[in-house]
């Protein structure tokens, strides 16, 4: 049974982490076959957009295998091979990545789906950060995307506690996108992964790296950045190329806004 199932057609490849009764826990073999998985997609001219998600409905991911750490150690498992690191393949990735998040995402597999560019989450969603209760410092970014998205207070109070939300307060604190009823979460993590891979996959890319580089910098710094970069780019478009593309972009928006 493969730790990582690849589905992959139409552009988008969706990743599921396979270890159902086990709720998804990140062992060094799944971290290392997850990080391989995300790494093959990020490298194949025929995927534009990766969806990862769990199997089953009970967990996206439970977090680090704890069996596994309390035997080993962290970082640490029952093979001597090198371990890899999902998180670290996440940020790499040049193409979108959307996080179908199924149901419980604790910890180490909250920091997995913040680690996504697009979070969309299952009615059956609850996140927790038990790295409190647990003993361990996190290292995949929880303590800083976290508060980040929704806002430093909140953030203390769930790693402090390692207290449990609901798919909807996630809604509410803009942590997550969208919320779903189980059965129609993948299909429309499909589809707005379809709608993102109908578009230029360089320009998607070269957006997604704007946003995230001058996610990381001042406000001040982040704005030169995007100038900067705008002006090397935009010096290469050319009008007929808007103007091909006008007639298209109009048609799309009068089908998206409904009617008086």
């Amino acid at each position: 049974m493969a730790l990582v199932e690849v589905d992959q057609a139409g552009g988008v490849a969706v990743l599921t982490l396979n270890r159902p009764d086990q709720m998804n826990a990140l062992s060094q073999a799944l971290q290392t076959a997850l990080a391989e998985a995300i790494e093959g997609a990020a490298a194949d001219a025929d995927v534009r957009v990766l969806i990862l998600t769990g199997s089953g409905e009970r967990a996206f991911s439970a977090g680090l295998d704890l069996k596994e750490v309390a035997a080993f150690g962290l970082g640490r498992g029952p093979s001597a091979a090198p371990q890899k690191d999902p998180v670290a393949a996440l940020s790499a990735c040049p193409k979108p990545v959307i996080a179908a998040i199924n149901g419980v995402a604790v910890t180490g597999g909250f920091e997995l789906a913040l680690a996504c560019d697009i979070l969309l989450a299952s009615r059956n969603a609850r996140f927790a950060d038990t790295h409190v209760r647990v003993g361990v410092i996190p290292g995949w970014g929880l303590s800083q995307r976290l508060s980040r998205l929704i806002g430093v207070s909140r953030a203390k109070a769930l790693a402090f506690t390692g207290d449990y939300i609901d798919a909807n307060t996630a809604l509410a604190w803009g942590l997550v996108n969208q919320v779903f009823e189980p059965a129609a979460l993948l299909p429309a993590a499909r589809d707005l992964a379809a709608d993102i891979a109908a578009c230029d996959p360089h320009m998607v890319a070269g957006y997604k790296a704007l946003i995230d580089d001058g996610f990381s910098l001042p406000f001040g710094e982040a704005m030169r950045l995007e100038k900067e970069r705008a002006s090397r780019a935009n010096q290469e478009v050319r009008a007929d190329a808007v103007a091909a593309n006008r007639e298209a972009i109009q048609a799309r928006g009068r089908a998206q806004v409904p009617k008086p």
